[in-house]
């Protein structure tokens, strides 16, 4: 997933750290397909102050954006829209909707969207999800949330800026549904244990796959980058065979870098409760 780039936000840990659009260049191929099917498929929701966030009182009306009542998917960072473009193509009982602020890569999503058989039950919003999402979706509206390959940030410095931290668990959890699953995915290993850390430290989210084997053992072959000392050995989630292998994974592979599949499923009866600080429990102690 194309990176963008942060603007620092002041305040509590809490705060979400917003995103500025970035790459808003497009090859003439891309801005054909923008100018074509951008109508269709991009949502057109009224800007706030900046122009990755929706104003405040923006709302979606799911049922008539998409003509129906269905089980919602939401991608954060979709990319080049491998994933959402074909996820909708392969299973038209579900909506799907994904957020991504680097317009080059809208663009290419389009395109695939269209290669895939134009399928009406998708929709792109380029703007900030974390954002995004409370102010556009009401309660209980989303039934699977999909964050696969974000930016890593390595720095320490720079940690703030991942995109699965606190305050976007506490952004998400009003909206999902009872027993909605939240998929991740890495192909950094320190990166998997801070959604580790991350995850395991909120009581409103329960892995899925709680005796999981960690990927490395699983296949038998260590990454070529470093995994913590302390990385938990159970817990991880099986390859979600409703991934597409894009050509960034496939590079991430090239390289010696494997990925770390996460899963949770979100529990209402805790969601009254901000999510811990990430660090005050320990990576992989149970939830």
């Amino acid at each position: 997933m194309p990176p963008a780039e942060p603007a620092e936000a002041s305040g509590t840990r809490r705060d979400v750290v917003s995103f500025v659009r970035r790459g808003t260049r497009l090859t003439r191929s891309r801005q054909a397909a923008w100018d074509r099917l951008a109508p269709t498929w991009v949502l057109d929701i009224p800007l706030g102050d900046r122009d990755t966030i929706p104003r405040p009182d923006a709302r979606l009306d799911l049922e008539a954006e998409y003509g129906r009542r269905a089980p919602l998917v939401v991608e954060i960072g979709s990319g080049l829209g491998e994933n959402i473009a074909a996820a909708a193509a392969r299973d038209g009982d579900r909506d799907h909707l994904a957020f991504e602020v680097y317009a080059p890569g809208i663009a290419q999503t389009l395109d695939r969207i269209e290669k895939a058989g134009s399928p009406r039950n998708v929709r792109l919003a380029a703007l900030d999800a974390p954002h995004a999402l409370p102010v556009l979706l009401p309660p209980r509206s989303i039934d699977e949330v999909w964050i696969f390959f974000p930016d890593p940030w390595h720095k320490s410095r720079h940690h703030k800026r991942r995109i699965v931290n606190p305050p976007l668990l506490d952004a998400l959890a009003p909206l999902l549904r009872e027993e909605a699953v939240l998929r991740l995915a890495t192909d950094w290993a320190q990166y998997a244990f801070h959604m580790r850390e991350v995850l395991d430290a909120d009581p409103r989210f329960a892995p899925l796959h709680p005796d999981g084997e960690r990927p490395d053992v699983a296949l038998g072959a260590a990454p070529s980058d470093p995994i913590p000392e302390t990385m938990p050995a159970r817990g991880w989630a099986p390859r979600f065979e409703g991934r597409v292998l894009t050509s960034f994974e496939r590079k991430a592979g090239d390289a010696g870098r494997i990925s770390w599949d996460l899963a949770y499923r979100f529990d209402p009866a805790h969601s009254a409760a901000p999510s811990p600080a990430a660090g005050d429990r320990t990576p992989g102690e149970s939830a």
